[in-house]
């Protein structure tokens, strides 16, 4: 376990490093037979880039989770300092336009019975950038295919299914990512998202299900069911990724430079929270990461 003790990844996933030639670069080669991987913070100028082997041009998932089973790696370099967010932290006071995560109840774990595979933050999997280093932006949670996923807050449907771009917090223009899509035909390798607004400033996410049982404009309480368990998207195995933004936020964060590149997606989004913050806390999970 890592010295800050959270958890870095599932027992069934192992990561092998091979140097190629002496001063080559480190290739990370996964095999998984679960939803995520965890790890530290990516401390060089270089990451690693991760394709699917089944599809090398797949969309971005919402969070950016781990790589499907078999996934090719390489190198890329780091956004400059454009990218880099969060650099000089401020207080939620100043940072949010809508109430402070502090504030918030009334949520409930999406995935009751759920597993944390990948906690939110620094790792190298994420196709997020936070200080320039690779992020994961929600959290990840797994029990099994087709368990039930509920409302974690009490709000209305914003997105329900492969069309969810639009309420996710993208920051710049969408229509060349969208152009993409169309032309490659990518529409059935999206993952089937839900967005709820949760009525009290903040939106959460819920990613991969494998369908849903809710439509756009529809109001949920908390403990509903949305949807069911899947691996849709870029997801090695059946999970939940769930995370949490306030549309007032005045922060980004970055998305790495060869996703953009690959899938003409723009250059930020707006930055989420830890959900650790709001959700009730068990016995086992990490402490949440503060602002």
């Amino acid at each position: 376990m890592p010295r800050d003790g959270r958890r870095v990844g599932h027992p069934f996933v192992r990561l092998f490093a091979r140097r190629l030639v002496a001063g080559a670069t480190i290739a990370l080669v996964a095999t998984a037979a679960f939803p995520a991987v965890g790890g530290r913070p990516v401390l060089t100028e270089q990451v690693a880039g991760v394709t699917s082997d089944a599809a090398p041009d797949a969309p971005p998932s919402p969070g950016g989770d781990a790589p499907a089973a078999g996934a090719q790696t390489g190198t890329v370099t780091s956004a400059g300092p454009q990218d880099r967010a969060w650099t000089d932290r401020v207080p939620f006071t100043e940072r949010f336009g809508a109430a402070s995560p502090a504030s918030l109840d009334g949520y409930g774990w999406p995935l009751p019975r759920g597993r944390l595979t990948l906690p939110y933050g620094p790792t190298e999997w994420g196709t997020n950038l936070v200080d320039g280093d690779p992020f994961h932006d929600g959290i990840d949670l797994a029990t099994f295919c087709g368990d039930r996923i509920v409302a974690a807050h009490d709000g209305q449907v914003l997105a329900a299914g492969r069309d969810y771009d639009d309420v996710i917090g993208w920051h710049g223009d969408l229509e060349p990512y969208r152009r993409l899509i169309e032309a490659k035909h990518y529409e059935g390798s999206l993952p089937i998202t839900v967005v709820i607004d949760d009525g009290n400033g903040y939106r959460s996410i819920y990613g991969h299900f494998s369908r849903v049982t809710v439509k756009v404009g529809q109001q949920v309480s908390a403990g509903q069911i949305i949807g069911y368990e899947g691996a849709t998207g870029r997801a090695s195995g059946c999970h939940l990724h769930y995370s949490l933004f306030s549309p007032q936020e005045r922060r980004a964060i970055g998305v790495r430079p060869d996703v953009r590149m690959r899938m003409h997606v723009p250059p930020r989004k707006t930055a989420r929270i830890d959900p650790l913050l709001v959700l009730p806390p068990r016995k086992g999970d990490p402490a949440p990461l503060g602002p």
